[in-house]
């Protein structure tokens, strides 16, 4: 291969569980070069990285077909481990510092020097103890190239959170055989000050032959530092770009731009902006971890499906989280012109209130109880439902239970050798079906769900969302879909609420442009309009 790339992927293919996620995927960085990595969640940019770096879930799903070289030379990373003395680094969004340890510390664990000590010269190299003025030099001299003006003996705990993003690169800078560095949404935590010093950073990097591959979906982050782009869809290699060739508003089109399968005919989803509002967040708030809300305002419709959509972890999945008082919660929520208590599940079921959650078979599910018993334990817990007394004693009306539970699993047409078998022995999408009729036997007036067809095959999508639309359609229940697939949120909704680092970044109808869709969804609609304005 030709020596001039610092790295080539060819023809990528991956599979997962006959699912394919990379379909012929190439990808080429030379030494020095930036080369920005974009597209929608689920795209394959992190099975992608996975392969690259070695990550054990490759290799235990088969391994993946196509050929990688570093240094034009073929490689078979099998470990992070071999990654690394490849010369291929990473700078993760998640911090991977330990609080206690000194900067130094962080910089060179594992990567320890040594010196020799009056023990160690009579009884073995093992003895050696720690060369601390070698590695306060080292980290020193990592912190001096990204211009980081702290000292390297200070601990990490309380250290500003740009403070500790610099730290991990300098990590990666001091491995002295670096080649390859990986950036993973490096700015999506930091102020905007950090983020320019950040991205000073990078290409002071990228300037001593040190290729960057900036993983990111701030469109105007990649085109003030990158050189090339290479933009993924479903899995797919859909354009490379040089930066001077193309706009902000073409990568938001290329991003998401496809061809919209309707589930529901477009002359039957009228707007909803002229109903009357069944319930109003104010200044929401919520603290989950990787989807902090920080200050939302937004009106559900009643009668509507509102779809709330964005990147991963900009927010999106917290609102509902936040809602049922899953997570601690502030702000205002009003139901009906009530305002309702927050951090109270029971108050949110008590108000018609039902929920789904995206973790399935985390929290959502008793995988090892059965579907009767999934189905009707909230309403049994929380409504009193299915529940006789005797005397004193109360008791599970097993009859009326099961009688339930078959309708339930007849109307939503749940595969299963009946009401009794163990919901861990269900497909995915039928597992999702019995969290829905667990949500409908509270006979709710909103229904929130998060991620409904998150890891089930295609059939069982469509299925999920033709049940959606009949609930909404037939029952008149107000529907709030929380969904990283675009798509399928154009494909039911009335109008799709756009989340952006916390907050409301607008609403959208699903028949608006692509290009409105990906600079919505990458933060920057309002930016470029006014621009354009």
């Amino acid at each position: 291969m030709d020596t001039k790339y610092t790295l080539q992927m060819k023809n990528i293919h991956k599979v997962y569980f006959n699912n394919k996620v990379l379909n012929g995927v190439n990808i080429n960085v030379k030494p020095g070069e930036i080369h920005a990595l974009l597209g929608e969640n689920g795209a394959g940019k992190s099975t992608l990285m996975n392969i690259l770096f070695g990550m054990p879930v490759i290799h235990a799903t088969g391994g993946f077909e196509g050929d990688v070289y570093i240094n034009g030379q073929l490689v078979n990373v099998k470990s992070p481990k071999e990654a690394m003395k490849l010369g291929i680094g990473m700078v993760h969004q998640e911090f991977m510092l330990i609080p206690g340890f000194t900067i130094t510390e962080n910089i060179k664990l594992n990567r320890e020097t040594t010196k020799h000590n009056l023990i160690s010269r009579l009884l073995g190299s093992s003895l050696k103890t720690l060369d601390k003025r070698s590695m306060e030099s080292d980290a020193r001299r990592s912190l001096d190239t990204l211009g980081l003006e702290i000292s390297e003996k200070a601990k990490v705990s309380g250290l500003p959170v740009g403070h500790m993003q610099f730290i991990e690169i300098a990590r990666e800078i001091d491995k002295r055989n670096i080649k390859l560095l990986v950036f993973d949404e490096p700015t999506a935590v930091l102020t905007e000050s950090e983020a320019d010093n950040l991205l000073k950073s990078m290409k002071k990097l990228a300037s001593t032959g040190i290729a960057i591959l900036f993983i990111t979906h701030r469109l105007d982050e990649v085109m003030d530092t990158a050189d090339n782009i290479t933009i993924l869809r479903d899995g797919e290699v859909v354009a490379t770009k040089k930066k001077e060739e193309t706009n902000v508003s073409e990568l938001a089109l290329l991003m998401v731009g496809r061809k919209i399968e309707r589930n529901v005919p477009s002359e039957n989803r009228k707007s909803s902006e002229d109903s009357e509002d069944i319930m109003t967040l104010k200044n929401l708030r919520v603290s989950m971890p990787g989807e902090e809300v920080k200050g939302i305002n937004l009106s559900i419709k009643k009668g509507e499906i509102l779809g709330i959509g964005g990147l991963a972890g900009q927010g999106k999945i917290g609102i509902a989280n936040g809602i049922m008082g899953l997570y601690p919660t502030r702000g205002e929520v009003y139901l009906k012109g009530k305002k309702l208590k927050l951090n109270d599940p029971k108050t949110m079921i008590q108000n018609g209130i039902g929920f789904v959650s995206e973790d399935r078979r985390g929290i959502g599910l008793l995988l090892d109880s059965s579907i009767q018993l999934n189905i009707v334990l909230t309403a049994m817990q929380m409504q009193n439902k299915f529940l006789h007394k005797i005397g004193p004693i109360t008791q599970i009306n097993n009859g009326k239970v099961k009688r339930h539970a078959i309708k339930m699993i007849n109307n939503l047409d749940v595969r299963c050798q009946g009401p009794q078998q163990l919901t861990r022995r269900l497909s995915g999408g039928n597992q999702q079906k019995v969290c829905i009729a667990r949500a409908l036997t509270l006979e709710p007036d909103i229904l929130f769900i998060s991620e409904p067809t998150r890891g089930i095959d295609v059939g069982a999508k469509k299925l999920i969302l033709d049940l959606l639309y009949k609930l909404n359609k037939e029952l008149g229940m107000t529907i709030v879909m929380t969904s990283s697939e675009l798509g399928e949120l154009r494909s039911i909704c009335n109008r799709i609420a756009i989340i952006s680092e916390g907050k409301l970044e607008g609403i959208l109808s699903p028949f608006d442009s692509d290009v409105d869709f990906g600079l919505m969804m990458a933060g920057e609609y309002h930016k470029f309009h006014k621009e354009e304005a």
